[in-house]
């Protein structure tokens, strides 16, 4: 017996006006009744900066450590890894470039440099997805993403979550898994997944 679950696909996802966010959260079918709190305030303090309002909301909505198709996975406040905790892995780096000189995001610095990249995102193959701080609105912010190699910048004007849905949807858009997923999915990692309301 072969169980269908049927959802959107892209080109079906949810009538205008949706947040990018919101069209994340149609084409993977995440169930929304579980969020996850965040004291934003403490984390932004940490960091120094105020963080993209669309990448606090898909923290909140998807939880905690997990992958967009296998592939990208979030850095985000808490995470039981260092390499994927945002507040963590971006004072790990920031200090790791002022102890070693790296060149690696030439011709950017490293945030807090002033318009320094500050890393959101990563893959299992070592991609880096950042934001390019300049701006005073994160809201604002370019994505640049890297190729573990130098020289590999491709910068996006789109916002975090309009990025992250055409890396989904889109065959064309750079670094896209649309190429070789027909559906798409987030994969909790469980280990700091949020608890069910009421608990």
């Amino acid at each position: 017996m072969v169980l269908v679950a049927e959802r959107p696909g892209p080109a079906e996802g949810p009538a205008e006006p949706a947040s990018w966010v919101d069209r994340i959260v149609a084409v993977t079918g995440w169930d929304t009744t579980r969020t996850r709190t965040v004291d934003w305030a403490a984390v932004e303090d940490r960091l120094g900066t105020p963080l993209p309002g669309d990448y606090k909301r898909l923290v909140e909505i998807f939880g905690g450590s997990g992958a967009f198709d296998g592939y990208l996975q979030l850095h985000v406040p808490d995470a039981y890894d260092r390499s994927t905790d945002i507040v963590r892995h971006t004072e790990w780096l920031a200090e790791w470039t002022r102890a070693r000189g790296s060149r690696l995001w030439d011709p950017y610095p490293v945030y807090p440099a002033a318009g320094g990249v500050l890393q959101w995102a990563s893959t299992e193959q070592a991609d880096g997805f950042y934001w390019l701080t300049g701006d005073p609105d994160p809201d604002t912010w370019p994505v640049l993403a890297q190729e573990e190699i130098p020289d590999s910048w491709q910068r996006s004007e789109a916002t975090t979550g309009e990025f992250l849905y055409r890396l989904l949807t889109d065959p064309d858009y750079p670094f896209s898994t649309a190429r070789h997923f027909d559906v798409h999915w987030f994969q909790s990692y469980g280990a700091d997944e949020p608890p069910a309301e009421g608990n």
